[in-house]
């Protein structure tokens, strides 16, 4: 490897504000879905070291994060593959957790429901995914199936497709959307995913490889844009885009039509029945601009069974009878 691209290490340093009476960023909580569900060689968290890949322009680059917490902020030690990327990854590293603003304080103030779980879990945070071809094929292997087979389908694809990127000891894999869109649906299909999602991830595929689609194309769109936008590639849906809105682009996005939001939805607010998705977007539309924190807190309390009871506050909403 020549100077050039020599791998480096820095460090990024982002400061608890003094509003946030919650106190810091707990990183292990926060990125503890990846470990949850399964490895699948993309987004790898073994409780110490987050390993992932970042895309700039053509290139596609790997990078490691440790983390050190105290009471004033997060350190988040950095190595990346190729120096001449710190710019750009360093952007990816302090933007990786959506941090809340004064609203998710008011909320925890006004609302029991998210008082009680922000206490148990103070440093739950939502975690952006800035690689869209991998969060795109997140939500597509995920599409009514249990997320531990969907991990299992995507270690597959990386392992059949993916590039290895090495970071020392370490190795993570990253997809190439030009070589996915070129593939034929029976190659994807082989490695158990149905049919229609073989066809849609060579679809996505060829939506980022053509360079039609992109995050700052679509950070730049209002929510019904990029929804729009999404949804006009087959086998995209309002439910990718919406998770799209949330953990790529760091949206105030309740996604209502999740199945794990509505049961934690139920579970928190309404008695253990559950919500239709228009009933969740009336049932967390105090959450506003906290949304991304309150609905990260909630299916991590959700996947540790430390949800409050339902209506265990006089201000939680009511559930409507059909």
């Amino acid at each position: 490897m020549s100077d050039a691209r020599a791998a480096a290490e820095f460090a990024v340093r982002i400061e608890t504000p003094r509003r946030d009476a919650r106190g810091a960023i707990d990183p292990a909580a926060s990125l503890e879905m990846f470990r949850r569900v399964g490895d699948d060689l993309i987004d790898r968290w073994d409780g110490r070291t987050l390993l992932r890949t970042h895309t700039i322009g053509t290139r596609t680059i790997a990078y490691a994060c440790a983390f050190a917490s105290d009471h004033h902020g997060l350190t988040i030690n950095v190595t990346i593959e190729d120096v001449r990327q710190r710019e750009a990854i360093e952007d990816a590293v302090r933007t990786m957790f959506v941090t809340p603003g004064a609203e998710f304080i008011a909320l925890v103030q006004s609302d029991r429901v998210i008082g009680v779980i922000a206490a148990a879990h103070p440093g739950v945070r939502s975690v952006r995914q800035s690689n869209l071809l991998h969060a795109l094929i997140r939500c597509i292997s995920a599409q009514q199936v249990n997320l531990r087979w969907a991990a299992t389908c995507r270690r597959r694809l990386a392992g059949s497709f993916g590039r290895e990127h090495r970071l020392g000891e370490h190795r993570v894999y990253s997809l190439d959307a030009a070589r996915l869109a070129a593939l034929e649906p029976a190659a994807i299909r082989a490695l158990q995913f149905t049919t229609r999602k073989a066809e849609y991830i060579i679809n996505v595929a060829r939506a980022l490889a053509g360079g039609e689609l992109t995050i700052a194309a679509l950070a730049a769109m209002s929510d019904d844009e990029v929804i729009a936008r999404l949804t006009a590639i087959r086998g995209v849906g309002l439910w990718t885009a919406e998770w799209i809105l949330a953990r790529t682009l760091g949206r105030p996005r309740v996604v209502a039509g999740d199945l794990g939001v509505r049961k934690a939805i139920g579970l928190a607010y309404c008695g253990g029945a559950m919500p239709a998705a228009g009933e969740v977007h009336r049932l967390t539309a105090a959450w506003g601009a906290a949304a991304a924190t309150a609905q990260a807190m909630l299916l991590h309390a959700l996947a540790e069974k430390t949800l409050p009871p339902g209506r265990m506050a006089a201000n939680a909403p009511q559930l409507r009878p059909r």
